[in-house]
């Protein structure tokens, strides 16, 4: 027993200290995922020993109040929520309730926000209070913050007496805003810290330029008073509830599901899950609540949760771990990209050991340092992104700038706040990815030559550029293990993905050159534009200026380009190695048509239907607007479609687009 004992000590240390960090210094070290992982830990030797230590975190809810507020009593308890993390938990809760009652309760599911708890008290119609839920008996009295907040009404109808929890939140287009507008030394790390240390400080104007929002979800104390209103009974259900919140204009979120069976609730929370992504605020996982209010008081309450409720927890979005060191790699244009080299970590069962860094700007607005612990985020359920440092390590030390390339040696140049290597035409990263870019998808699509297997060919000497791949051989490759095989399959297949790229477009062998700042729509608008090469090979820079969103700076590049003698050159070789570039027609069956696809295509790639679109004369919009004329949608589209449903925009399915159009 002394070994369980001495281990909940350290566990209740550790977990004392977080919860310090997170409720009174909205300044947490470990993300929700560790600190849960501790906590699980904790609750499981309590279990397994039968020991309840007197100082153990489990007996109690949040945090101490900061000594320079007020101290607000609630009216009515505020509790925590007990979670839980799979199916099979939630299950075993909902059936646990069902062998209590006897019968099946019907439940709710709503979002569960990642911010700061605003506990509000309306009096009178009135707004008088508004306080943190701190201990969940007390809390800190932050009335003048609160009443910054836009969305928060200082008067409502009811003029009885009543407590409403909600969420403060920041959005995170407030936040990406609030962020590139303002300096480093105010960048702030994630919305939830953002809204906690607004709503948490001293200065109510702080609170102000942050532009948070309250979202309300539930009505805690509740003495309707002389008002006979309709809710004068209060609420027999959670819908009742959510009823009061909303005809009494309180902010609320937009999710809402009361479900008769579990599987309902169960599809609920997939729906959530799906749409989390594209929220413009965080949430962390779904409150599911027995939605009668007489049957939550049968069930009751334990020494720290209600019985009731029960929180399903996603999957964490944001891990911490130690960045050890920042590696820095070459482009295609020679910009030196600072590489974040990571501690392996799991987000949303994947393993993540490498993240991108923008700049040298992002480097010092986010104030990484080498090691240190950074918060990290997938970024759009992708790319690894870091949020900001949670914690300096006693050898922490500023980032090293280099001085020369890391791959060549060559002297390197500032321009801005980005690094460039001065060895434009030699430098061998530059020239790997300068021909892995050549052969990817939407450029001259050469399935089978990868970087790795395109870096091997540049230093054996075979291919140095474009025109070079045209000449390869099945000798040739039967020398590089990474193609060569008994059978001669993979060979013969590069050989025919190579043969097959002589075929192409102008958009895509001129977005494959690698002109600068042309990307896959601007060569688009070039090929409508000029229809050949060599009307392209022909423009001034004032005519290609003329092209809708072409600067001057993207036009002179295109003109500059076609001007020098060596991408000439090399555009004369790729001719004669037999590649044929397809004149396009002005017609076509979607002339006219400004249209765009969301969500995800049954029988299509969306590199695959963006083709046929813009082969057939389509325009291709990344967002919704009132130019669009055609939304495309498939599976679990999102905001797009929410918007086009706003705008009035004409929606189809990928069939009915194929057949109305004659493209099937």
């Amino acid at each position: 027993m002394d070994i369980f004992v001495d281990r909940m000590k350290e566990l209740i240390q550790r977990i004392e200290q977080c919860n310090y960090e997170y409720y009174t210094m909205d300044a947490p070290t470990l993300s929700d995922a560790e600190y849960d992982a501790l906590y699980d830990e904790l609750v499981n030797l309590e279990k397994v020993s039968g020991i309840v230590l007197e100082e153990s975190p489990t007996r109690r809810v949040g945090g101490k109040t900061l000594s320079g507020f007020a101290e607000y009593r609630h009216r009515q308890r505020l509790y925590s929520l007990d979670k839980c993390k799979t199916k099979e938990q939630l299950t075993d809760w909902y059936q646990k309730i069902q062998r209590e009652l006897g019968r099946s309760p019907s439940l709710t599911v709503e979002y569960k926000y990642d911010g700061l708890t605003i506990n509000l008290t309306y009096e009178g119609g009135r707004l008088t209070r508004a306080a943190t839920r701190g201990g969940g008996i007390t809390g800190e009295d932050v009335t003048a913050q609160v009443a910054t907040i836009a969305n928060v009404p200082k008067t409502i109808p009811f003029k009885g007496i009543c407590e409403i929890q909600g969420e403060g939140i920041m959005r995170l287009s407030v936040l990406e805003n609030y962020n590139r507008t303002h300096e480093a030394k105010d960048y702030l790390k994630n919305a939830r810290n953002a809204a906690a240390g607004g709503i948490r400080n001293l200065d109510p104007r702080v609170t102000a330029e942050r532009q948070l929002d309250v979202y309300c979800y539930n009505v805690g104390y509740f003495d309707a008073g002389e008002d006979r209103g309709e809710y004068r009974d209060g609420f027999a259900t959670q819908a009742r509830m959510r009823d009061f919140i909303v005809d009494n204009g309180l902010g609320r979120g937009d999710f809402f599901r009361v479900c008769d069976t579990l599987s309902q609730a169960l599809e609920a929370i997939d729906e959530i899950e799906k749409a989390r992504e594209g929220l413009d605020f965080l949430i962390d996982g779904a409150v599911i609540k027995i939605n009668e209010t007489a049957v939550r008081e049968e069930i009751g309450y334990t020494e720290k949760f209600p019985k009731w409720a029960i929180a399903y927890k996603f999957k964490a979005l944001e891990v911490t771990t130690i960045l050890r060191e920042v590696a820095w790699q070459v482009s295609r244009t020679g910009k030196l990209n600072p590489l974040a080299i990571l501690d392996p970590v799991d987000i949303q069962g994947v393993t993540v050991s490498k993240a991108t860094l923008s700049n040298l700007s992002e480097i010092r607005r986010k104030g990484i340092k080498v090691p240190c612990r950074v918060l990290l985020r997938r970024s759009n359920d992708v790319i690894p992104e870091i949020l900001g440092v949670s914690e300096y390590l006693p050898q922490s030390e500023e980032i090293t700038v280099p001085e020369t390339c890391p791959v060549c040696g060559a002297p390197v140049r500032q321009e801005g706040v980005f690094l460039y290597c001065t060895n434009r035409g030699e430098c061998a990263d530059q020239k790997v990815s300068e021909l892995a870019h050549f052969c990817s998808k939407d450029a001259m699509d050469i399935e089978g030559l990868s970087e790795k297997t395109l870096q091997v060919l540049y230093e054996r000497g075979l291919v140095r550029c474009f025109s070079d791949i045209y000449r390869l051989t099945a000798d040739d490759l039967t020398e590089i293990e990474r193609i060569g095989s008994k059978s001669g399959v993979k060979i013969n297949n590069l050989l025919t993905a190579i043969e097959r790229s002589k075929q192409c477009d102008l958009a895509s062998f001129l977005y494959a050159l690698g002109i600068p700042n042309i990307g896959k729509k601007s060569a688009m608008q070039l090929q409508k534009k000029y229809k050949d090469l060599h009307s392209v090979i022909a423009a001034t820079a004032e005519d290609i200026g003329t092209i809708e969103d072409f600067g001057a700076i993207m036009a002179q590049g295109v003109a500059d380009y076609f001007a020098s003698p060596d991408n000439t050159a090399e555009i004369e070789r790729l001719l004669q190695a037999g590649i044929v570039i397809e004149v396009k027609t002005t017609g076509g069956a979607l002339v006219g048509q400004k249209i765009v696809v969301t969500g995800k295509l049954v029988r299509f790639k969306r590199s695959e239907i963006e083709r046929l679109i813009e082969d057939n004369g389509g325009e291709v919009m990344s967002s919704v607007g009132s130019g669009t004329t055609l939304v495309i949608v498939g599976e679990d589209a999102g905001s797009k479609l929410d918007k086009a449903k706003k705008l009035g925009k004409r929606i189809v399915g990928e069939d009915e687009f194929l057949s109305e159009f004659g493209l099937g």
